[in-house]
């Protein structure tokens, strides 16, 4: 079994499915996409920046994703149409992985993970008005100490995670922190099946009990 095959069955073993199909039809709705691809046989992640011009959180590194609309026929469509609009990633490229547990932000968004593979030869096309910047990453970065730091800020992940990550390519330096990090982290932890060299916030073995847990206690407070 090669390494994407591994990552595959690693991620598959936590899919959501359809566990969380009963959530109130009224809550708001988004979707993140979370780009996967190999290079020089090493596992690397996509990120975008967002533009400087937008009025909520202008400038940060995040994951191509956005709000559900009515014509979306789930919340992986909901993703890639996102990525689509975002970075010009084509759809019918992508080859989705699955669904992880949803994340009800302080805002009181329900905001769903898509993990996916996409070809190492994609040349993102940034729309100039949300997207700023695309760069990748190894995965593995979001599992080391030497650029993390922690707040004592609780959040449904435990801890609120940052990390400072120095682009090669430009020499840029993103803080990749917040739900971005967070999601980072779980999905470098699950796909690579490798415990972080700091605190997680939650059980690697079953993950998805503890964020049920969770958003339930977050939705009963609505």
């Amino acid at each position: 079994m090669d390494l994407k095959e591994k990552v595959i069955a690693s991620l598959k073993k936590h899919a959501s499915g359809d566990a969380f199909s009963r959530l109130p039809a009224a809550l708001p709705k988004a979707s993140v996409l979370i780009p996967l691809m190999l290079r020089h046989g090493e596992l690397h992640a996509l990120l975008t920046v967002r533009s400087i011009n937008l009025k909520h959180h202008a400038g940060e590194v995040c994951f191509p994703g956005g709000k559900s609309e009515s014509g979306d026929t789930d919340e992986t469509h909901t993703a890639l149409r996102e990525a689509e609009e975002e970075i010009g990633l084509p759809p019918h490229t992508v080859q989705v992985v699955c669904k992880l547990f949803p994340v009800l932000n302080k805002a009181g968004l329900l905001i769903t993970p898509v993990v996916a593979f996409i070809e190492s030869s994609f040349t993102p096309r940034p729309n100039a008005d949300e997207v700023s910047e695309v760069f990748t990453l190894p995965l593995e970065f979001f599992t080391k100490e030497a650029d993390h730091s922690c707040y004592p800020v609780p959040s449904v992940f435990g801890p609120t995670h940052s990390f400072m990550y120095t682009d090669p390519r430009t020499g840029h330096i993103h803080q990749i922190w917040g739900l971005t990090a967070a999601l980072a982290v779980t999905v470098a932890a699950l796909a690579l099946g490798k415990k972080p060299e700091f605190e997680l916030g939650f059980d690697l073995d079953d993950p998805a009990s503890a964020f049920r847990d969770v958003l339930n206690r977050r939705l009963s407070k609505l």
